[in-house]
């Protein structure tokens, strides 16, 4: 029998900000994006509430890995050394080696990046299963598609469980906290593309999945419409942000300006102690500096483009 299972991850002692999925089928267990490594305590808990130790694990499954995602890999690895890794292939070279990894996410996070996440271990090559996008994996009785999704990140893949039509998407599908229907975009650097990004929901949204898993937070029990929704949110906010770097003003002030908008526009769905809690979770001035660099790439692309 197959069995899913959320894990709320309690990351800096608040609940509902990140949930790993606990996999369960005809005696294989895994694990879909583990978490930083500063929960790596509140993990072991979970799975000792499932009468489960990391030892027990066979797989971990890569949706990308950001901090928050893919930390407390290399952790458990280190603890069971014969676990397998599944990432895609753009990710791979970075859970080997994460050196590159961590100082683009400590130019972002600056001192709290240890609080935040905990350290992140490098995973040895023999352990990982390089992913395309494509492929069927057999868990246990359990089968998993693989579709690759890239937007957030160039190395992000989503998974997806055909018998109970479950896509498990990452932060393609953005920050919904427990299928609210206020969807927050999560857009950090370096790699946003809104195009790649609309055309990923395009081709979740071909699967007609039942549910959509988003690892911030939980399940939503209305995939057709999140995704449609998500999708406009993305649009928008892309044209928000054009607008905003239109008036050429300090980047300070342009980030205020960003948070105000969202802000304002949140405050209409959700209660003051709701939208500290997205705000939280989705790290609004990341996300201005994503789409910052989004369209200066785009200006980048198309001057070069003209001048040749």
């Amino acid at each position: 029998m197959a069995v899913s299972a959320l894990l709320d991850l309690n990351w800096t002692g608040t609940a509902r900000c990140i949930a790993t999925t606990l996999l369960r089928s005809d005696h294989f267990a895994a694990l879909i994006d583990p978490g930083p490594g500063s929960t790596l305590a509140t993990l072991r808990e979970r799975l000792e509430g499932h009468r489960l130790r990391v030892a027990d694990l066979n797989a971990v499954l890569l949706t990308h890995i950001h901090l928050d995602h893919a930390g407390a890999t290399g952790a458990l690895v280190r603890e069971n050394p014969s676990l397998l890794v599944y990432v895609h292939a753009r990710g791979a070279a970075h859970m080997i080696d994460p050196a590159k990894l961590l100082d683009s996410a400590g130019r972002l996070y600056g001192r709290e990046m240890q609080n935040l996440f905990g350290d992140f271990l490098p995973v040895p090559e023999g352990n990982l299963r390089i992913l395309e996008g494509g492929e069927t994996l057999a868990l246990g009785t359990r089968e998993l598609r693989v579709l690759y999704t890239p937007g957030h990140a160039s190395h992000h893949v989503t998974y997806f469980d055909p018998t109970e039509r479950v896509a498990y998407v990452g932060d393609t599908a953005g920050i919904s906290i427990e299928g609210h229907p206020f969807i927050l975009p999560a857009t950090p650097p370096p790699d946003i593309s809104l195009e790649l990004w609309i055309a990923s929901l395009e081709a979740i949204a071909q699967l007609r999945p039942r549910r959509l898993f988003l690892t911030h937070f939980g399940y939503s029990d209305q995939a057709e419409r999140h995704l449609r929704v998500y999708r406009e949110s993305l649009q928008h906010w892309g044209a928000v942000s054009a607008e905003i770097l239109s008036r050429g003003q300090e980047q300070s002030e342009a980030i205020r300006a960003f948070g105000r908008t969202v802000a304002a526009e949140a405050a209409e769905f959700l209660s003051p102690a709701e939208l500290s809690h997205y705000v939280f979770n989705g790290a609004l001035q990341l996300s201005w500096l994503g789409l910052e660099r989004y369209h200066r790439k785009r200006a980048e692309a198309k001057a070069k483009e003209s001048a040749g």
